[in-house]
């Protein structure tokens, strides 16, 4: 579930939304460090919540995908390849996409309400800790899913992904944490509708 152990081609064939988000977190990357217009391109997409209060919306959204420093691009990336295709597969590409970017959404928007105008932050990890909270619906509530092997894996990586945000001084703590309660808030809505679905068939 959580190993992979597919070609490269293959992998994109199968989680072509894995793939893609991916692919928009590395051009986004080289395109605010190595592009002449990288200054500008940054301010447009940084989570400021100054600039969200006075209506730039768009910024609730675009810091899913922006990374400056390399190490957290490749972070976020590789957790992203790891624990997104399994949901990929079994929610299908849009309702993946929704608990993905919504998980986001949840955990910009708690960033912009309970923290100062003056902050602003960038990453997908409130997306990526959305994905968790997906993980652990279905650990207590669909374990058909999950077999106790990859539970293990899963427990252990959030376990210590959990304790990393309390650790690093510069992680949005609240974008973590609203994104994991993101993910398990969206996922039995997304989850039913996938039972409805297979349920006509």
């Amino acid at each position: 579930m959580f190993i992979r152990d597919e070609s490269f081609q293959t992998f994109i064939r199968r989680y072509p939304i894995v793939t893609f988000l991916t692919a928009v977190h590395i051009v986004v990357f080289l395109l605010i460090n190595f592009t002449p217009f990288r200054t500008s391109l940054y301010h447009l997409m940084v989570g400021s919540n100054y600039y969200i209060a006075a209506g730039d919306y768009w910024r609730l959204l675009t810091p899913i995908i922006t990374h400056e420093a390399a190490g957290h691009l490749i972070f976020n990336s590789f957790s992203l390849i790891l624990f997104g295709p399994a949901l990929e597969q079994i929610l299908g590409k849009a309702r993946f996409i929704i608990g993905y970017v919504g998980a986001g959404l949840i955990a910009n928007i708690a960033t912009l309400l309970m923290l100062p105008l003056s902050y602003a932050h960038i990453g997908a990890s409130g997306s990526i800790f959305g994905l968790f909270g997906i993980y652990v619906y279905m650990l207590y509530n669909h374990r058909q899913y999950i077999d106790r092997a990859n539970t293990q894996i899963l427990l252990v990586v959030l376990g210590i992904s959990l304790v990393s945000t309390f650790l690093n001084e510069r992680i949005n703590v609240l974008g973590h944490l609203f994104g994991l309660i993101g993910g398990a808030a969206l996922a039995p809505i997304i989850l039913a509708s996938l039972h409805r679905k297979k349920n006509r068939y």
